[in-house]
C-alpha cells in the first residue's frame, strides 16, 4: 500500500498542489486506508465557497480516474480548534 501511497502524493504534488496553492491553499491526506483515501482542504481552499466542487471535479474525480484501485476519495471537514476555540468566546459573550 506504501507504494501507492507514495504514487498518489506524487500525483498530488505533480498534478493538484499547484493549482490550490495558486488559489492560496493547499491540502494534505489525512489517512489512506483499505484504498479509501481521505483528504483535508487547508489554507482560502478550506473556506472557499467552491470548495465543493474543487473537490468533486479537480481532486475527486482526478484522482479516482487516475489510480483505479481507489475505492473512493473523501472529503474531511474539520473544523480548525481556532476557529472552535472563538465560535465558543462568542456564545458565552466573552467577546
Amino acid at each position: 500500500m506504501s507504494n501507492n501511497l507514495n504514487a498518489i502524493e506524487s500525483f498530488i504534488e505533480k498534478n493538484i498542489r499547484p493549482y490550490l496553492i495558486s488559489h492560496n491553499g493547499d491540502m494534505e491526506i489525512v489517512s489512506f486506508d483499505k484504498s479509501i483515501l481521505r483528504v483535508k482542504l487547508i489554507g482560502q481552499c478550506m473556506t472557499c465557497p467552491a470548495s465543493a466542487d474543487t473537490f468533486e471535479e479537480s481532486i475527486k474525480n482526478v484522482l479516482l480516474s487516475e489510480f483505479k484501485e481507489l475505492k473512493d476519495v473523501i472529503l474531511v471537514n474539520d473544523v480548525p480548534d481556532d476557529m472552535l476555540d472563538m465560535a465558543l468566546k462568542i456564545l458565552n459573550h466573552k467577546i
